[in-house]
């Protein structure tokens, strides 16, 4: 199967965002891929955390999950459509949620983002729990017979969520992202070839990637790395996409060389 992670580099226009979105899903479509990732908020980097409230949809129903739909269904692949905010019970409140589409555009999966990113270097400062409400539960669903785990960004720091995701082992692990370009830097190639080293599965990892509107830097290096934790393909900056093939062969040789999932304990 032929993959592709799509860097963005998204602005605080949610219709300028759409059109990106659906401009690179077809030329990934284009040079054939099958599935396609986006960002984790490739419909908005607000210039604010609460401007995400303001364009909250109730799962089912928006203008956001309306054009992922009709680009999976339009290009007939399978779509992990990055992140969109959805409504909570808790008005101050979204889930930063990543929902996925078959080729026929309806819904076959829902994951929202578990583990709330805060980081203070002095310089910048985060802390997503001031408007997200965490996810509680692992999610993978099935692309073709492929099994396809989600996770989101700031998820890529704990191993624990992605052991839960091996029963049964993953094949493709998704992780739509918007890094930081100090944490970036330091830990994201390296957190993305352990989580595919340590589950000896292909990982793509399509993020945000440059200078926005909002003044904040993404450190994008958007990529797609295998089972043996090689980097596969990779953009450094910039709007483009990522292109690589999943191969069943190179799963088994590695599973059947060094058969460390069978070795778990825990």
């Amino acid at each position: 199967m032929k993959i592709a992670a799509l860097q963005m580099v998204s602005t605080p226009d949610v219709e300028r965002n759409l059109a990106a979105a659906a401009r690179l899903a077809a030329e990934a479509a284009a040079a054939g891929a099958q599935l396609i990732a986006l960002p984790e908020y490739f419909c908005l980097m607000g210039r604010n955390d609460r401007d995400k409230l303001g364009i909250a949809e109730r799962l089912g129903e928006g203008p956001i999950q309306a054009a992922l739909a009709t680009i999976a269904r339009e290009h007939r692949l399978w779509l992990i459509g990055g992140t969109l905010p959805l409504r909570t019970a808790d008005p101050e409140r979204v889930r930063n949620s990543s929902l996925v589409f078959a080729p026929d555009g309806t819904r076959v999966a829902h994951y929202d983002k578990m583990h709330l990113f805060a980081f203070d270097n002095g310089r910048e400062r985060y802390d997503e729990g001031r408007v997200l409400e965490a996810g509680s539960a692992p999610v993978a669903f099935d692309a073709g017979g492929w099994r396809v785990g989600l996770s989101v960004c700031y998820d890529l720091r704990f191993p624990e969520l992605y052991r839960a995701l091996m029963h049964p082992p993953c094949d493709l692990i998704a992780v739509p992202s918007a890094f930081t370009y100090p944490t970036g830097e330091a830990h994201w190639e390296l957190l993305l070839r352990a989580r595919a080293v340590e589950n000896q599965c292909y990982v793509i990892a399509p993020a945000q990637g440059g200078r926005h509107e909002n003044g904040r830097r993404t450190w994008g290096h958007s990529l797609i790395a295998d089972p043996w934790g090689q980097v596969l393909a990779c953009r450094d900056e910039g709007e483009g996409i990522v292109l690589a093939e999943l191969h069943r062969q190179r799963l088994a040789e590695v599973r059947q060389q060094l058969p460390a999932l069978a070795h778990r304990r825990l």
